[in-house]
């Protein structure tokens, strides 16, 4: 039975990839922040009691900012393979909290890979690694963008990411490590956390719709972006670390939208106009703006024959779907006396 590590595990893709390798048959163990409160909601379902016979999904509490920690992980679970999702990952507060982003995204990626070498050298076996690359680091470089696009980072995140991205060729360079990142594009999900801009406009669309909500901030409607779901890439970051040589590929659908389409599409889904509803805040807006991003996903297609099943008003259908069904629970509920608080503060 292959072991796999999962940083970020309690994240949209790290539910989605945990999901992913136990249906492969793997061993699963992630790391887990300590917290005051309960943030495991998105791996619940997969989640059991580590007493139960034949239990395959194990929980270590860990941060890419503690490099003893991940060295104890790595001997405690052993992985064949790690998966490095962990980060500090919206763009919009990276430019709040800078110092954080750039250490958990960068120096706790550097972390990883030298407790990771490390580990090989006392295991004496390979682990293969993968490393979460963002579509971000592209920033205001002209579309479409390929793994040949030079980076131009427009934020401390994706700052951040390629300074992670440039570790991991080095160690796949300078010690011969199977290294491989994925350069995905923008990839959503009911499970995108509500402060992003996606799962904020297709919560506001469902509250909107039972009379909750009555209006929605946002900032630049301008932004085209290429958006997929997440549950499709996490597939290509599994067939990554099982070529037979380490590469980087560019992970998206090909098709771009901007934030408006999304708009539209989110509330035509609960049969509303947008218009009558969003209203523009320029707190929102980030200091430096990325465009336009659209990936070019050939690589990905010739050698990982991978292609998304996911299409964008199939992506945005399924989010509104699921939130307008949140909406009529919460409806219920205060309609029953009881208060409900509704997470999210911010916008990517």
């Amino acid at each position: 039975m292959r072991r796999a590590l999962i940083t970020g595990v309690t994240g949209q893709d790290g539910s989605y990839l945990a999901e992913w390798l136990l249906h492969k048959g793997y061993e699963v163990h992630g790391v887990v922040r300590r917290a005051s409160t309960f943030n495991t909601d998105r791996i619940d379902h997969v989640y059991r009691d580590p007493h139960d016979r034949g239990v395959r999904f194990f929980l270590h509490y860990g941060d890419l900012s503690d490099a003893s920690g991940l060295r104890r992980i790595l001997n405690v679970c052993r992985p064949d393979e790690v998966y490095n999702l962990g980060a500090q990952s919206h763009v919009r507060v990276s430019f709040d909290e800078p110092e954080y982003t750039a250490d958990v995204v960068g120096t706790g990626t550097l972390r990883l890979l030298e407790a990771v070498r490390d580990f090989q050298k006392e295991a004496n076996r390979q682990v293969r690694f993968y490393q979460a690359s963002s579509s971000e680091m592209f920033g205001a470089s002209p579309p479409p963008q390929s793994e040949h696009t030079p980076f131009h980072p427009r934020s401390p995140y994706a700052v951040a990411k390629v300074a992670a991205h440039g570790f991991a060729i080095n160690y796949r360079e300078s010690y011969g490590m199977f290294v491989c990142s994925g350069i995905l594009f923008n990839h959503e999900s009911p499970r995108r956390g509500e402060t992003f801009v996606t799962r904020k406009i297709t919560r506001a669309a469902g509250r909107i719709r039972e009379g909750l909500q009555s209006k929605l901030f946002l900032g630049n409607l301008d932004s085209r972006r290429d958006w997929g779901y997440a549950g499709d890439y996490v597939e290509a970051m599994y067939l990554m670390l099982q070529q037979e040589q380490p590469d980087d590929y560019v992970v998206a659908s090909g098709h771009a939208f901007s934030v408006r389409d999304f708009l539209a599409a989110a509330f035509a889904e609960v049969g509303l106009r947008w218009q009558d509803h969003v209203e523009i805040d320029p707190k929102y807006f980030r200091p430096a703006e990325v465009d336009h991003l659209l990936g070019d996903p050939s690589k990905a297609h010739e050698r990982l024959g991978w292609a998304p099943t996911t299409t964008f008003p199939e992506l945005v259908s399924m989010m509104v779907r699921h939130d307008h069904e949140l909406a009529l629970q919460e409806k219920t509920l205060r309609q029953a006396g009881h208060d409900v608080a509704l997470r999210g503060i911010a916008n990517e």
